[in-house]
């Protein structure tokens, strides 16, 4: 549509209204049928779907008159065209994996309470909406979720508070650079609905035009909605004839808003009316529809009308859900027809997620003023009910209880809400629940009147009640406040604590004396235990001698030392008193007056010391060392001592803290009868390792057999390496020639491979030979099952049997790997359609135990049955497996074998076991993925909107999955069409199926309709949706109508192509004022234009045009990103010239100290990140890493110990590792010639405690880099000797992965001659082979380290590996051999490996030669971690 039309447009609703409303002139539209093409009619009506979200079933009167101020940025904070760029400045990149991130958060927690509860808390919301503008730089995405959660969402909030807050949020986000489209727009709208907002049309329209944004179909609707909702029919007239004109659907949202705007004007029949004007224009009234006119009935009282309608759509073939009559009961409520509700009430089913809608109905009602309403319908909740009379301690109504307190409701009438609920037996104390919110509130007055009636009711009152109450005035310092609650703690007759006099009401004056004569005038006494208890803790904590004098008062009442113990601590800490401090210690030594119970007084000091030098921290110690000497010295004069366990407690604190010196001192207080232990650390065990050819090994066994000297090893691994190549002929050769020094192992890899060639006879003498050498050896599993596979496949099936046994017998141990391989072995048999044969194996196989019965081992008897087309068969053997096994393996197959014969006898048969075994609603989703599968959409829609139905994520994923496999785009459209109102339904994941096939199939038209169908359905999207529908629309060369959201490594190169790309016809835009000189700046550095943006700058100072903080920051960004530190310090002075104070914001000053560590400027970064620490930022974890790196290069040690020192103080964690300051200070010493330091350094590392772990590769990176010679011989050294003297290994692997890593391959063997213990650092070296298969065009390097050390792996994680490097690099070639290779060895390929295979053969156009794995990429591997988690587990 073009943009002159959109100008049309406006100029028609501005103008006196010239189209009259005339439904058949206006609605004869093809193509809107309902049961038309599934695209054309997929989600139509979304716009009033029944999920948690805006409807136009929810229209009601509005209740504000339009308002101008809520564009007050709309000109010029508004982007300049719809047209998404790639292009993007490198400045943004941290902060764009941050966004990203920080967006993925807050849509799964936004989603994760819509899913739980419906709604969404303001709380929630807000502090997503702060995190948001502290990041700065939000993106689109993220100001669509904001808004679009400003609506029927918050149904705690006022509906004028909810609009306000989206006002505030446009405003915010529109100052901080975020770019609006349509769809912003769009759900503005949406939210102006949801809340009853009166708004001109005329002007919104206006604005979109100002921001030179293009309305859409869904603009369009939703202006209808507001004209209809103020009961303007002529307005909505207006629209219509303008998209009729304009060729645009008329769908049936739009239907449904005149049927509200008829109702509104009066006229009931009109909207009758409209009914019949759908099905003439080929749409089927649908339930919103119905909705809309039961809303209209309902608030005209009409309860006959409603009754009928309601007959109509029961006999119309529709059904209504219980949060569709909520709407009605709502609309009841808000007219004032509350007469009317029970009977609306009676005619809901409570369906599943009947209690979360029924709960957001409750808040709405109570935030509308109808309380008693809302109680009525808490009182129809009968999960609840039922789950609280059953439980010990029921609950029902706390949130409806938490709301009244919020809305201020009248305490009198929650208090009859509270008796009812209790005397109903459904919430066993009510009334605490509420004086809990109301304290929680900070509402002192009801609080009050809440406990007062508790005390009516006998219940305890507890000083701790009023702490909240205290907390505020507290952080206030507000003294009469704390003493208001005070008194009204005393007119309930409760008398605070020492835990309330101490933490809640003493800290607010400013002496003890001022307490004193506060409390005394408001009629505390002043010799209570609490008060006198927290006068101590107060004296404590700030005047030592004061607390001496009264502690030594012999008329001084008993406290025990744990009620000021924390108080004492912190004053010995700050005292200078040493005298003091000793006073008040000899006398807690002695006298038993301050340790209570079983605990002695030398103890209780014991302890006390002991937590002294526990609580403070190393430079305290450190500070406080010459007092703390003097005050054990002086400690030992009086005779005090501690037991020998305390001592050592406190002498571990100090050789933490670096202060020895001090011990002595200590020990001086040691019981002399207390004897001290040393320990002892045990030496670490070597093993070596074994390698060698085939030809080598053939020549060492005649050496060997010559030498008459053992040759089993020798033998059995040149047996492996015949097998490995296949030749059975020589391995059998080769047994024969050394008969009597075969091997248990030898005898299995003969075996193995035997069995590979289907040689079975041979097998079975090579078992027999064995079994006669040593009659109690036991093959391992694999060897077993190859044997039952060869035998089954040559029909010998109770030798099998008898194989089976024996495994049982010896008690072979079985793993994952086994399992799998028995799913193949009855598989191999499903294949020739012997179902005797699996059925005989299976029920060995399970009787024995051998393994548990799973879906995939009962599977192949199905199978079985299904290829010799037995469906009965195929029926019976399923039940019978779920009635012995409890698996129902292939029923998704057998009732699509049903569904397509026909056979409805056999099929109700087939549904009423599956729910009878295994519930109705899996018989559902059975039945609706048979329906779906065969094409049969219209049954198909009539399961899935079986009332009461829930979402069931894994199984609507199988079934897309299989849709896009196999590029079954009807079927997948038809399904996430269907699902549009079941409830809990992620429909942005549907919609990425989709887009997924349309991605595949490149079908860029079906995609940008799809983007109009998820404004109308309100959807919020992923990012990784918005970015997969945005590739698909550029590389088809169209106009993003979005801003896209994009990842931190996208490359400037895109950015570039894209910006080549950008259509001539975009018109120049002229900065004639501040606000269009800020939003083209902002734009400019979204698009990666510094250049471009800095001149604008510099023309707009030279003009006198000041802006607001977030462009120059902006900017300043973009040009660090740039390396234009210069220019960008030039916008800083600007700025600061403009803005008295302005600071960079924490993103500008990381990305400043990042330029200048680059540049080499590490001192200059340093004092950046100084005065950045100073004003309270926090650096980005990059920022220092680079910065510290940066100083190592420089041989800045001294400058890393600073950083080092710094991020101690910094008070919170950047996740930055101890390993970066450790590696860059060890190159900073190399940097400077001194190898010793470096070596030193790193060594205490390694030998010291819990640190064995730590890699230094990146130090050996860096001198192989420089060809640092003398520094790789020095820490070569160093690493063999940390490997030979002290078992620690991490060093030597690092610099053997390294030298592998820069392809010095000679290297890396002398490395390993030398140190051969590298060998067995299986950990690091599969952790680098899994390093390797993230990057293509890295197979070289792994059969370099396989061909270097052959066995520090199995076969079974070694070969998946390469597998992913064969699909990285597209090489089928290589991963044709490597499957065969796997098969030949008898190596089990898991299914992630099978499908990487599949699809390289389908990339290549080829027909995959075996079953693909059905599920998705992400299924399997999550299998694959589970897998061997397990293996990690049981291994412990």
């Amino acid at each position: 549509m073009s943009f002159h039309a959109d100008e049309n447009m406006a100029a028609l609703l501005r103008s006196a209204r010239l189209l009259k409303f005339s439904p058949s002139g206006l609605l004869q539209i093809t193509g809107t049928k309902r049961n038309g093409p599934p695209l054309g009619r997929l989600y139509s009506g979304a716009i009033g779907g029944r999920r948690i979200g805006v409807s136009p079933r929810q229209i009601a009167p509005g209740l504000e008159n339009a308002s101008r101020s809520v564009w007050p940025y709309a000109a010029g904070g508004m982007r300049g065209y719809a047209v998404a760029t790639e292009q993007r400045d490198e400045a943004s990149l941290g902060v764009r994996s941050k966004q990203a991130q920080q967006f993925d958060w807050a849509l799964a927690k936004l989603d994760s309470s819509v899913r739980r509860t419906g709604r969404i808390t303001k709380t929630l919301l807000l502090r997503i909406f702060h995190d948001i503008c502290r990041t700065g730089y939000p993106s689109g995405n993220q100001a669509l979720l904001l808004l679009r959660s400003c609506g029927s969402l918050l149904p705690e909030m006022p509906l004028a508070e909810r609009t306000e807050l989206a006002h505030r949020i446009w405003e915010k986000l529109g100052e901080l650079g975020a770019l609006y489209d349509a769809s912003h727009y769009n759900a503005l709208l949406k939210v102006y609905l949801q809340n009853e907002f009166k708004f001109s049309p005329t002007e919104f329209l206006a604005k979109m035009e100002a921001a030179n944004v293009q309305p859409n179909r869904v603009t369009y609707q939703r202006l209808i909605a507001a004209y209809c909702q103020d009961g303007d029919i002529e307005g909505a007239s207006t629209i219509l004839g303008f998209m009729k004109s304009k060729d645009l659907p008329i769908t049936e949202a739009v239907f449904n808003s005149l049927v509200t705007g008829h109702a509104r004007t009066g006229d009931i029949e009109s909207a009758k009316n409209i009914l019949t004007v759908m099905r003439g224009a080929g749409i089927e009234p649908g339930p919103d529809t119905y909705v809309s006119l039961l809303n209209a009935y309902a608030e005209k009282g009409d309860l006959d009308n409603i009754k009928k309608t309601m007959e109509a759509v029961e006999s119309a073939d529709c059904s209504l859900m219980d949060r569709d009559i909520m709407q009605v009961i709502f609309s009841l409520a808000r007219a004032g027809h509350q007469q009317h509700v029970p009977e609306m009430t009676e005619r809901m089913r409570h369906e599943r997620g009947y209690v979360p809608d029924a709960m957001n109905l409750c808040l709405s009602l109570v935030t509308q003023g109808l309380e008693d309403t809302s109680f009525n319908i808490l009182k129809t909740f009968p999960t609840l009910q039922a789950e609280s009379l059953s439980s010990d301690t029921p609950n029902l109504g706390n949130f409806f209880l938490r709301h009244c307190v919020n809305m201020d409701t009248p305490v009198e009438k929650i208090a009859g809400y509270c008796k009812e609920l209790q005397d109903s037996n459904l919430h066993t104390s009510p009334l605490l629940f509420t004086l809990s919110c109301a304290l929680e509130a900070k509402k002192t007055g009801m609080s009050f009147e809440l406990m007062k009636i508790l005390k009516e009711q006998n219940l305890p009152i507890r000083p701790h009640y009023f702490w909240p109450l205290l907390t505020q005035h507290l952080k206030d310092h507000n003294t009469a406040g704390v003493l208001e609650v005070v008194k009204g703690m005393q007119e309930l007759g409760v008398y605070p604590d020492v835990e309330t006099f101490s933490n809640y009401i003493l800290p607010v004056f400013s002496s003890m004396d001022a307490a004193r004569q506060a409390l005394k005038e408001a009629g505390l006494s002043l010799e209570s235990e609490g008060f006198l208890s927290s006068e101590v803790r107060t004296l404590a904590a700030t005047n030592l001698a004061e607390l001496y004098t009264m502690l030594s008062d012999p008329s001084f009442p008993a406290v025990d030392l744990n009620v000021f113990r924390g108080s004492l601590i912190v004053g010995l800490r700050k005292s200078t008193d040493v005298e003091s401090m000793v006073k008040v210690t000899d006398l807690l030594y002695k006298d038993e007056r301050f340790s209570r119970g079983l605990s002695k007084p030398a103890e209780t000091v014991s302890f006390l010391l002991y937590n002294l030098i526990d609580n403070m921290t190393e430079a305290e110690v450190q500070a406080q060392e010459d007092k703390l000497r003097k005050y054990f010295n002086q400690l030992k004069t009086q005779n005090i001592i501690i037991s020998g366990n305390i001592y050592r407690g406190i002498r571990n604190l100090l050789d933490s803290y670096h202060v020895p010196e001090l011990i002595k001192d200590v020990l001086t207080l040691v019981d002399p009868q207390d004897k001290l232990a040393n320990n002892s650390v045990p030496a670490a065990p070597r093993v070596t390792g074994i390698e060698g050819k085939l030809e080598v090994l053939e020549k060492r066994l005649t050496e060997l057999k010559a030498e008459k000297k053992p040759l089993s090893t020798t033998l059995k691994q040149a047996l492996l390496a015949l097998c490995a190549e296949e030749n059975l002929v020589r391995a059998l050769e080769l047994k024969q020639q050394h008969e009597e020094d075969m091997t248990a192992g030898g005898y299995a890899t003969l075996i193995n491979l035997c069995c590979r060639h289907d040689n079975v006879e041979e097998a079975l003498n090579l078992k027999t030979e064995l079994s006669r050498k040593d009659s109690s050896v036991a093959l391992d599993a694999s060897k077993y099952i190859a044997l039952v596979k060869a035998l089954a496949k040559n029909g010998r099936v109770e030798e099998a049997v008898d194989m089976l046994k024996e495994m049982k017998e010896k008690e072979v141990p079985m793993n994952d790997a086994s399992t799998t391989m028995l799913f193949h072995a009855l598989n191999a048999a499903a294949a020739r359609g012997d179902a005797p044969t699996i059925r005989r194996l299976q029920d060995t196989i399970f009787t024995l135990g051998l393994a548990k019965p799973t879906a995939n081992l009962c599977s192949p008897l199905i199978t079985a049955h299904l290829d010799s087309k037995d469906l009965p068969g195929a029926l019976e053997a399923a039940m019978e497996c779920q009635k012995r096994y409890g698996h129902l393996p292939r029923v998704h197959d057998i009732i699509v074998g049903l569904v397509e014969k026909g056979d409805t006898e056999l099929l109700q048969k087939a549904m009423d076991f599956v729910s009878q075994e295994r519930g109705e609603m899996t018989m559902l989703y059975d039945l609706f993925f048979a329906f779906m599968q065969t094409g049969r959409y219209r049954e198909a829609r009539k399961i899935i909107e079986t009332p009461g139905l829930r979402a069931r994520p894994g199984r609507l994923q199988w079934y897309a999955e299989k849709c896009i496999a196999g590029h079954q785009v009807e079927a997948l459209e038809q399904m996430v069409d269907m699902t549009a109102k079941l409830f809990e339904c992620d429909r942005d994941e549907m919609y990425s199926y989709i887009l997924r096939l349309c991605k595949e199939t490149n079908n860029w038209q079906k995609a940008d309709a799809l983007w109009t169908k998820m404004q109308e359905e309100n959807i919020i999207p992923r990012e990784r949706t918005l970015r997969m529908l945005a590739d698909i629309l550029k590389s088809n060369g169209q106009e993003v109508p979005f801003e896209v959201p994009e990842v931190w490594y996208e490359q400037a190169a895109t950015a570039e192509r894209a910006q080549s790309t950008k259509p001539a016809s975009t018109p120049p835009v002229t900065a004639p004022s501040g606000t269009d000189y800020q939003a083209r700046l902002l734009a400019l550095c979204k698009r990666g234009k510094a250049k471009e943006a800095y001149g604008m700058l510099k023309d707009a100072d030279k003009k006198g045009v000041a802006l607001g903080p977030a462009p120059y920051d902006h900017l300043i960004r973009a040009l660090l990103a740039d390396g234009s530190m210069e220019d960008a310090m030039v916008v800083r002075d600007i700025a600061a010239s403009h803005i008295p104070g302005f600071q960079l914001s924490d993103i500008a000053t990381s990305l400043l100290i990042i330029t200048q560590s680059k540049k080499g400027q590490a001192k200059d970064g340093l004092a950046t990140l100084k005065t950045m620490l100073q004003a309270d930022h926090v650096p980005s974890q990059l920022s220092i890493t680079r910065l510290i790196q940066a100083l190592g290069n420089r041989g800045d040690v001294a400058g890393i110990q600073e950083v080092e020192s710094l991020m101690k103080g910094l008070g919170t964690s950047l996740n930055l590792s101890s390993m970066v300051f450790v590696n860059n200070t060890a190159l900073a010493h190399i940097k400077n010639g001194d190898l010793e330091s470096a070596v030193e350094v790193l060594e205490a590392v390694y030998t010291g405690p819990d640190k064995t772990g730590a890699s230094m590769s990146f130090v050996f990176r860096k001198i192989l880099e420089e060809d640092n010679d003398k520094a790789l011989d020095k820490l070569s050294a160093m690493a063999e000797r940390l490997a030979n003297h002290f078992a620690c290994y991490r060093p030597a692997s690092d610099l053997f992965l390294q030298l592998l890593e820069m392809d010095k391959v000679q290297d890396a063997k002398f490395m390993l001659a030398r140190c051969n213990a590298v060998a067995e650092q299986r950990d690091v070296l599969v952790s680098y082979l899994s390093r390797l298969a993230q990057r293509p065009g890295q197979v070289g390097k792994i059969k370099t380290l396989v061909d270097l050390i052959p066995d520090f792996t199995e076969k079974e994680i070694l070969y998946p590996y390469l597998m992913k490097c064969y699909n990285l690099d597209k090489d089928l070639t290589s991963a044709k051999a490597l499957y065969e290779q796997m098969q030949k060895e008898g190596v089990v390929i898991d299914e992630l490996s099978l499908k990487r295979l599949a699809v390289l053969y389908r990339d290549a156009g080829e027909t995959v030669p075996f079953p693909e794995p059905p599920e998705s990429f992400k299924f399997y591997a999550d299998k694959l971690k589970e897998r061997v988690a397990k293996t990690q587990t049981t291994a412990e």
